[in-house]
């Protein structure tokens, strides 16, 4: 088995992992990591600044030439930087981040997208300082750098206070003879010619989710303790390991009342339930006009404008349907690309909600927190901007709180749950039916990649983020009209 320093971190979370990838990687599926790996490629480009002028090795699929080429420019200076420097020993292959050389003396720099420092890193950081002194270079320094979640940006990017450096230098050296028989295990385990039929538990989700967990849970019934929402990892796992994974088993343990409402209502399908003094209480703090508001935002790790930290939530978009007498009409905002929005979306938003009027967003808090940011980076809307936060509603509460909740909604009040459990048949409120963009991730990447297309394709994506964020608010609008009917 050819390792790199991904393959191996997989393979000690799970060596039937790399064992499905390569045999059945057809049973992959999607699991969110690709956007670690994405922002983890975005850091990487600011990272190598980091020590100031540098040699990077640029990619080549023929990764021997990346080793040829970090060889060379070793060779060629005494003391030098280099980004994407290339080794490989035995069949284990590496690229360092950054490699920094004094002479004989060699440091390695782990660069990590994360705000937090993970133990899964120390392990990545050990197999580049295995690798490398396996070849004989002179490591004296092994180090992790991952953003600075407090650096808050004011004039150019400062990267000594964007990054955080830290030094897993004696860990490398303790986990060294680790690394060498985690390297056997892996190469071993690979020889199997039949699937190897090792058991699901929390190496499934920690620390990344694996692509292959429906796969290898495959022989379990569709109501199985894994479907219960908002109960951790941990806890389905130790349910699974004592036997007790089916709802009929688990309706006799001592659970929270709402894991006991889901299995309860999916196994016996039960009939709605409606509290409806509760919801009458709730629709009665309502008041035409009602504005229905959903913003998007997008996240990047580098802070772009002042007052941003890495991974600030920068709203881009937001729609606006306005139910009144009867009678819906909608606005909506869509920001340039390549510009900090933030001022000219709060400027609209003043403009399109007036003061004293109820606003209605599902999970509020979402909302309340990018208003009451705008209000405190533009004092001179502040007043009406908190006017608008404080006349917040909430229309997740009736579900939260499960005074509406069907089979259906599958012990989740998100609302993309909600609203397909509400309208079963109505076309009209299927996100599947949009056309490129679907949810809020498709959103916020389409948004941030913007200004790198073609002026057709800007065109076509801003309209499908229109479309995309219109549906949102109208799906509330509906939600609400239900409520009321109730």
């Amino acid at each position: 088995m050819n390792l790199s320093k991904s393959k191996y971190c997989n393979g000690i979370q799970c060596k039937k992992m790399l064992w499905l990838d390569k045999y059945k990687p057809g049973e992959k599926e999607e699991t969110g990591n690709e956007t670690v790996l994405e922002n983890g490629n975005f850091i990487h480009e600011i990272a190598r600044y980091l020590f100031g002028q540098h040699i990077n090795i640029d990619f080549n699929e023929d990764l021997g030439e990346m080793i040829k080429n970090t060889m060379l420019t070793i060779e060629s200076y005494r003391d030098v930087i280099i980004t994407e420097a290339s080794f490989d020993y035995n069949g284990n292959f590496c690229s360092v981040d950054i490699l920094v050389k004094k002479g004989n003396k060699y440091e390695i720099y782990e660069v990590k997208s994360s705000t937090t420092l993970k133990d899964v890193y120390v392990k990545d950081a050990s197999y580049q300082y295995y690798v490398l002194t396996s070849l004989g270079l002179n490591v004296t320094k092994v180090s992790i750098v991952y953003l600075n979640r407090n650096y808050v940006r004011h004039g150019d990017l400062d990267l000594n206070k964007l990054f955080i450096q830290i030094d897993v230098t004696s860990m490398a050296e303790e986990m060294n003879d680790q690394v060498a028989q985690n390297i056997k295990d892996i190469n071993k385990y690979m020889e199997n010619e039949t699937e190897p039929n090792d058991d699901i538990g929390e190496h499934c989700f920690t620390p990344y989710s694996c692509p292959f967990f429906r796969y290898c849970s495959r022989a379990l019934p569709e109501n199985n303790v894994f479907s219960l929402a908002g109960m951790s990892y941990s806890k389905k796992v130790a349910y699974y390991k004592k036997g007790l994974y089916r709802y009929e088993d688990l309706m006799n343990e001592k659970l929270k009342e709402d894991y006991k409402r889901q299995m309860e209502y999916e196994l016996h399908d039960k009939e709605d339930y409606i509290d409806l003094e509760k919801i009458r209480g709730f629709m009665s703090t309502l008041n035409e006009p009602i504005y229905f508001l959903d913003f998007e935002t997008y996240q990047i790790p580098i802070p772009l404008y002042d007052g941003l930290s890495p991974y600030s939530q920068i709203p881009f978009q937001y729609s606006l349907h306005i139910l009144e007498n009867g009678n819906l009409t909608h606005k909506e905002y869509l920001a340039e690309s390549g510009i900090d929005p933030r001022r000219e979306l709060a400027e609209a938003l003043v403009r399109d909600i007036p003061t004293n009027v109820c606003t209605l967003a599902y999970n509020m808090s979402f909302e309340k927190t990018v208003i009451r940011k705008l209000a405190a980076m533009y004092p001179d809307l502040s007043e009406h901007l908190m006017n608008i936060h404080d006349n917040i509603h909430d229309l997740m509460i009736p579900f939260q709180n499960r005074w509406y909740y069907t089979k259906d909604m599958h012990g989740s009040y998100s609302i993309k749950y909600v609203l397909p459990a509400l309208f079963p048949n109505d076309e009209s409120l299927n996100y599947h039916n949009l056309d490129l963009i679907h949810n809020g991730s498709e959103a916020m990447s389409s948004f941030a990649d913007l200004a790198s297309k073609t002026k057709e394709e800007q065109a076509y994506i801003r309209e499908r983020l229109l479309r995309y964020c219109e549906l949102d608010t109208y799906a509330m609008v509906k939600i609400y009209k239900k409520l009321k009917k109730i």
